[in-house]
């Protein structure tokens, strides 16, 4: 068992880090019709994070989702609330961190602070809290929340943050005066498990968002339009970010590897051309304030992008896969959180084949499995 935060497992000396990425939605990060498509049921929920927790990955991130791509298949449209699933899978693991991943606007920091003590207490010092200040004007509109101005959007989150972490912190009760939120006798009880707060991360792609992330987290994810795009963002977190508080800057991924690259591009072929949801691809591909329409969106073939994952794409055989890591890795990325067309039947691909390979290369140290 960990003796601090900074022992938890996602702090750990791999130099490559690897996670399960949206495994509590329908259809996980793919759009498609195939039928091993994933079945975000909680059974399998449980089963994709035990078999990460047992092969030694560092993490696991949901979506925060409460619309989906709608189309034959509506991707994303059935999904497990995120600080619920959090802490069901942290009573069902030993080392892996899971986060529960929040839009901020939708629910008060007072009430969620608690929330996020209470998974943290299951977990025994295993929860983060990924912030996310929402773009999706349907998802707002639903909640009969206001979608305030981009920029606007992170002084609130700015805010809403701070009173967390003073929640988190503070012994007394006390008042806050901002912008958004005049509260009174402020106070929360249990603190942190450890008395240290909940790791944080967060998701930056504009300049605003760019800002905060690296002022605010503890680790961060960046997209990868393309390799050469990825280094001048990872240079940027590190020179403005705060000594000491970045800890990790990691990137999401759909992984599809098999023995070979022809056998990688026949599936891709498959999963794309004879079982894609073209009709939610081409909903994501145009719904308003999307990633699609902000890094993605000179992407070429975006439909056919967005069926297969909308992380960066790795597809190719496992040795493809590693040579992949390795650039990602030399060029200051600190692993990745992985989508796949179906988190428990694909796992062996990652367990029985591309840890040892990433062993093999100094990636990461042998695995040692909690008792």
């Amino acid at each position: 068992m960990a003796a601090s935060r900074d022992d938890t497992r996602i702090f750990n000396r791999n130099k490559f880090k690897l996670g399960l990425f949206g495994m509590n939605c329908s259809g996980g990060l793919s759009l498609n019709k195939a039928p091993e498509r994933w079945d975000a049921s909680w059974a399998n929920n449980v089963r994709a994070a035990q078999l990460a927790d047992d092969a030694g990955l560092e993490f696991l991130l949901p979506i925060a989702r409460w619309h989906g791509y709608r189309g034959e298949t509506d991707s994303l449209g059935t999904t497990f609330e995120t600080l619920t699933w959090a802490c069901g899978l942290l009573a069902s693991t030993k080392e892996i961190t899971t986060f529960g991943t929040l839009h901020v606007a939708f629910i008060n920091p007072v009430f969620a602070a608690k929330q996020m003590v209470t998974a943290d207490h299951i977990g025994q010092g295993r929860f983060g809290l990924n912030i996310v200040s929402g773009w999706n004007p349907t998802e707002f509109g639903s909640m009969g929340v206001e979608l305030r101005e981009h920029d606007d959007r992170y002084v609130y989150t700015r805010e809403w943050l701070d009173i967390v972490k003073r929640i988190w912190s503070e012994t007394e009760p006390f008042d806050y005066e901002g912008k958004f939120y005049k509260l009174k006798n402020v106070l929360g009880k249990p603190k942190p498990w450890w008395n240290s707060r909940p790791l944080l991360v967060a998701a930056g792609n504009s300049e605003m968002g760019r800002d905060f992330a690296a002022n605010s987290a503890d680790c961060l994810f960046t997209a990868i339009p393309s390799l050469e795009e990825v280094t001048p963002k990872i240079d940027y977190f590190r020179r403005v970010s705060p000594p000491g508080q970045l800890r990790n800057i990691f990137a999401s991924s759909h992984l599809m590897v098999r023995r070979t690259r022809k056998e990688a591009e026949d599936y891709h072929h498959y999963i794309v051309h004879e079982h894609g949801d073209w009709e939610s691809a081409g909903y994501a591909a145009n719904l308003k304030g999307s990633r699609p329409n902000t890094w993605m969106k000179q992407q070429k073939n975006l439909q056919a992008r967005l069926i297969t994952g909308a992380g960066y794409p790795i597809i190719g055989s496992y040795d493809d896969a590693i040579e992949t890591f390795q650039k990602l890795n030399a060029i200051g990325l600190d692993g990745l959180a992985l989508g796949m067309i179906n988190y428990v039947d694909d796992f062996h691909h990652i367990r029985d084949e591309l840890l040892p390979r990433m062993e093999r290369v100094g990636l990461r140290e042998p695995h040692r499995k909690a008792g």
